[in-house]
């Protein structure tokens, strides 16, 4: 049992290390896009 238990709160916090991640890429990945459309704009 106790084995079962360990390996839920480990794969509870793999799941949350990687959805942080993941959400931290996305969003420094669409700050970037919105900066270039911006810059895109200024041009035009």
């Amino acid at each position: 049992m106790n084995k079962d238990v360990d390996m839920g709160v480990a794969g509870s916090l793999t799941m949350i290390i990687l959805v942080a991640s993941i959400a931290f890429l996305l969003r420094s990945f669409y700050k970037r896009y919105t900066r270039l459309e911006k810059r895109e704009d200024g041009k035009n």
